[in-house]
């Protein structure tokens, strides 16, 4: 296990092409998110090694443009009820604001309707259920995005080749390009820009989901002393724990 500080690329390049041109040309497969830094060091230090962009940071892209387009609204129905708040109260009057018959109002419509949003529909509750369904009725390009998202996801789900995914990709794109959505096309560039290794995916189906968890285990270890001051001392009772 090596641990680098920062993601500066020289230093971390330098330290990997300490290990020997032998050990190095046995990695077959590297899985990396899309920063071109990282794709810089794994052609560099791993020539051989076919780089795999992990599906769930392309998956986080969609969540965020999806949860972007949800925010907007949220801070639309939060000025419209501060208006009409100031309104009442030039009229002597109390403002209560109109509920939706799950008893949410628009603004708590748009605030606990965040997580559902990043489920798939056979998860959620039946609270979830009845939320989403005047949710998507009173914002349509929630809807929208949210099928564009969930589509993403049945993708890397379903595709059973690198053929298969290439297609269900195009027809993906073919879907953004006609919602017009700004943060979707930029998503749909930016796998155009990175296919190949996306595609890779579905060779193996790898990811860095085992190394993404080992990575939350340290950040919580570390979190229970509020930081680290020996640094050597910390990495053995890491290795002692965890290894």
């Amino acid at each position: 296990m090596g641990i680098f500080s920062g993601t500066k690329v020289e230093p971390i390049i330098e330290q990997l092409l300490k290990i020997s041109a032998k050990k190095r040309a046995r990695v077959k497969e590297i899985t990396l998110d899309m920063a071109n830094s990282m794709k810089i060091i794994a052609k560099k230090c791993f020539p051989r090694a076919m780089q795999v962009t992990d599906r769930f940071h392309v998956q986080k892209l969609a969540l965020e443009a999806l949860q972007d387009i949800r925010i907007k609204h949220r801070w639309a129905a939060i000025d419209l009820e501060n208006e009409q708040v100031k309104q009442a109260r030039t009229k002597n009057k109390s403002f209560s604001p109109k509920e939706f018959s799950n008893g949410d109002t628009r603004k708590q419509l748009l605030a606990r309707s965040r997580y559902l949003l990043y489920q798939a529909p056979s998860n959620w509750t039946e609270n979830q259920y009845t939320r989403s369904k005047i949710l998507f009725d009173q914002y349509p390009d929630i809807k929208i995005a949210f099928d564009l998202s969930q589509g993403l996801r049945n993708i890397f789900n379903t595709a059973t080749s690198m053929e298969t995914a290439y297609t269900k990709l195009a027809h993906w794109y073919k879907d953004v390009e006609n919602t017009g959505f700004k943060a979707f096309n930029t998503i749909a560039n930016t796998i155009t820009l990175n296919y190949r290794s996306i595609l890779n995916y579905f060779i193996n189906r790898s990811t860095n989901a085992s190394a993404e968890s080992f990575n939350a285990k340290i950040k919580a270890f570390r979190a229970q002393f509020r930081g680290v001051k020996n640094v050597e001392f910390f990495l053995y009772r890491l290795t002692t724990i965890f290894a």
